[in-house]
Protein backbone atom coordinates (compact mmCIF):
# COMPACT_ATOMS: atom_id res chain seq x y z
CA UNK A 1 0.00 0.00 0.00
CA UNK A 2 2.78 2.44 0.91
CA UNK A 3 4.44 1.94 -2.48
CA UNK A 4 1.16 2.60 -4.25
CA UNK A 5 0.67 5.89 -2.38
CA UNK A 6 4.20 7.01 -3.28
CA UNK A 7 3.76 6.18 -6.97
CA UNK A 8 0.39 7.96 -7.01
CA UNK A 9 1.96 11.09 -5.54
CA UNK A 10 4.92 11.12 -7.92
CA UNK A 11 3.05 12.20 -11.10
CA UNK A 12 1.45 15.13 -9.28
CA UNK A 13 4.84 16.27 -8.00
CA UNK A 14 6.29 15.98 -11.51
CA UNK A 15 3.39 17.99 -12.93
CA UNK A 16 4.08 20.82 -10.48
CA UNK A 17 7.79 20.85 -11.32
CA UNK A 18 7.03 21.07 -15.05
CA UNK A 19 4.86 24.16 -14.41
CA UNK A 20 7.69 26.09 -12.73
CA UNK A 21 8.93 29.06 -14.75
CA UNK A 22 12.70 29.23 -14.45
CA UNK A 23 13.99 32.77 -14.84
CA UNK A 24 17.27 34.63 -15.08
CA UNK A 25 17.50 38.05 -13.46
CA UNK A 26 19.88 40.93 -14.10
CA UNK A 27 20.32 43.09 -10.99
CA UNK A 28 21.85 46.58 -11.19
CA UNK A 29 22.95 48.68 -8.23
CA UNK A 30 26.23 50.37 -7.38
CA UNK A 31 25.58 49.41 -3.74
CA UNK A 32 26.41 45.81 -2.81
CA UNK A 33 24.10 45.99 0.21
CA UNK A 34 21.15 46.81 -2.07
CA UNK A 35 22.07 43.92 -4.38
CA UNK A 36 22.28 41.57 -1.37
CA UNK A 37 18.92 42.82 -0.02
CA UNK A 38 17.24 42.24 -3.40
CA UNK A 39 18.64 38.72 -3.83
CA UNK A 40 17.69 37.78 -0.28
CA UNK A 41 14.26 39.43 -0.56
CA UNK A 42 13.37 37.73 -3.83
CA UNK A 43 14.91 34.41 -2.84
CA UNK A 44 15.16 31.36 -5.06
CA UNK A 45 11.38 30.89 -5.33
CA UNK A 46 9.57 34.26 -5.40
CA UNK A 47 6.37 32.35 -6.16
CA UNK A 48 5.30 28.73 -6.19
CA UNK A 49 5.54 28.63 -9.99
CA UNK A 50 8.64 30.86 -10.42
CA UNK A 51 12.24 29.87 -9.71
CA UNK A 52 15.24 32.18 -10.10
CA UNK A 53 17.93 29.97 -11.62
CA UNK A 54 20.53 32.69 -12.21
CA UNK A 55 21.42 36.20 -11.11
CA UNK A 56 23.73 38.54 -13.02
CA UNK A 57 24.85 41.42 -10.84
CA UNK A 58 26.10 44.66 -12.36
CA UNK A 59 27.48 47.68 -10.51
CA UNK A 60 27.92 50.04 -13.47
CA UNK A 61 25.84 51.38 -16.35
CA UNK A 62 28.26 50.04 -19.03
CA UNK A 63 28.15 46.56 -17.45
CA UNK A 64 24.35 46.51 -17.72
CA UNK A 65 24.42 47.58 -21.37
CA UNK A 66 27.03 44.91 -22.19
CA UNK A 67 25.09 42.22 -20.33
CA UNK A 68 21.72 43.03 -21.94
CA UNK A 69 23.27 43.19 -25.42
CA UNK A 70 25.10 39.86 -25.05
CA UNK A 71 22.85 37.67 -22.89
CA UNK A 72 19.18 36.91 -22.36
CA UNK A 73 17.38 37.81 -19.14
CA UNK A 74 13.77 37.28 -18.15
CA UNK A 75 13.60 40.18 -15.67
CA UNK A 76 15.76 43.26 -15.02
CA UNK A 77 15.91 44.85 -11.56
CA UNK A 78 17.39 48.36 -11.62
CA UNK A 79 18.17 50.53 -8.59
CA UNK A 80 16.79 53.99 -9.22
CA UNK A 81 19.12 55.35 -6.53
CA UNK A 82 22.33 54.01 -8.14
CA UNK A 83 25.06 56.55 -8.85
CA UNK A 84 26.36 58.05 -10.99
CA UNK A 85 23.77 56.60 -13.41
CA UNK A 86 20.38 55.87 -11.88
CA UNK A 87 18.21 52.92 -12.71
CA UNK A 88 15.30 55.04 -13.94
CA UNK A 89 17.34 56.70 -16.68
CA UNK A 90 18.86 53.34 -17.51
CA UNK A 91 15.40 51.76 -17.71
CA UNK A 92 14.21 54.42 -20.16
CA UNK A 93 17.36 53.93 -22.26
CA UNK A 94 16.91 50.14 -22.36
CA UNK A 95 13.19 50.35 -23.16
CA UNK A 96 13.94 52.70 -26.07
CA UNK A 97 17.07 51.02 -27.43
CA UNK A 98 16.75 47.26 -26.83
CA UNK A 99 14.39 45.37 -29.12
CA UNK A 100 12.00 43.26 -27.05
CA UNK A 101 13.45 44.56 -23.77
CA UNK A 102 12.69 42.27 -20.83
CA UNK A 103 10.31 43.54 -18.15
CA UNK A 104 11.95 45.94 -15.71
CA UNK A 105 11.45 46.40 -11.97
CA UNK A 106 12.76 49.77 -10.75
CA UNK A 107 13.65 50.36 -7.12
CA UNK A 108 12.73 53.94 -6.20
CA UNK A 109 14.03 56.09 -3.37
CA UNK A 110 10.56 56.59 -1.90
CA UNK A 111 6.93 55.79 -2.72
CA UNK A 112 6.38 59.34 -4.04
CA UNK A 113 8.84 58.62 -6.88
CA UNK A 114 6.32 56.42 -8.68
CA UNK A 115 5.74 59.12 -11.30
CA UNK A 116 9.46 59.03 -12.18
CA UNK A 117 9.26 55.27 -12.58
CA UNK A 118 6.32 55.78 -14.97
CA UNK A 119 8.48 58.20 -16.99
CA UNK A 120 11.23 55.56 -17.09
CA UNK A 121 8.76 53.07 -18.65
CA UNK A 122 9.31 50.61 -15.79
CA UNK A 123 6.96 47.63 -15.70
CA UNK A 124 6.90 47.52 -11.89
CA UNK A 125 8.13 49.63 -8.96
CA UNK A 126 9.21 48.83 -5.40
CA UNK A 127 10.28 51.71 -3.13
CA UNK A 128 13.08 51.77 -0.57
CA UNK A 129 13.16 50.57 2.15
CA UNK A 130 12.91 47.27 0.31
CA UNK A 131 10.11 44.97 1.45
CA UNK A 132 10.98 41.32 0.69
CA UNK A 133 7.37 40.34 -0.01
CA UNK A 134 6.91 43.29 -2.41
CA UNK A 135 10.16 42.33 -4.19
CA UNK A 136 9.05 38.69 -4.52
CA UNK A 137 5.60 39.64 -5.82
CA UNK A 138 7.04 42.10 -8.32
CA UNK A 139 9.66 39.72 -9.74
CA UNK A 140 7.17 36.83 -9.90
CA UNK A 141 4.63 39.11 -11.57
CA UNK A 142 7.14 40.12 -14.25
CA UNK A 143 8.30 36.57 -14.96
CA UNK A 144 7.28 35.73 -18.52
CA UNK A 145 4.64 33.03 -18.91
CA UNK A 146 7.08 30.95 -20.94
CA UNK A 147 10.31 31.75 -19.08
CA UNK A 148 13.25 29.48 -19.70
CA UNK A 149 11.79 28.21 -22.99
Amino acid sequence: MGAMSASTAAPGATGQTDAVRQISVLLYSDDVTVRDAVRLGVGRRPARDVEVVSWRECATHPAVIEAVENATFDVLVLDGEATPFGGMGLCRQLKNEIFDCPPVLVLTGRPQDGWLAAWSQADAVVPHPLDPSALSRAVAGLAPARAGV
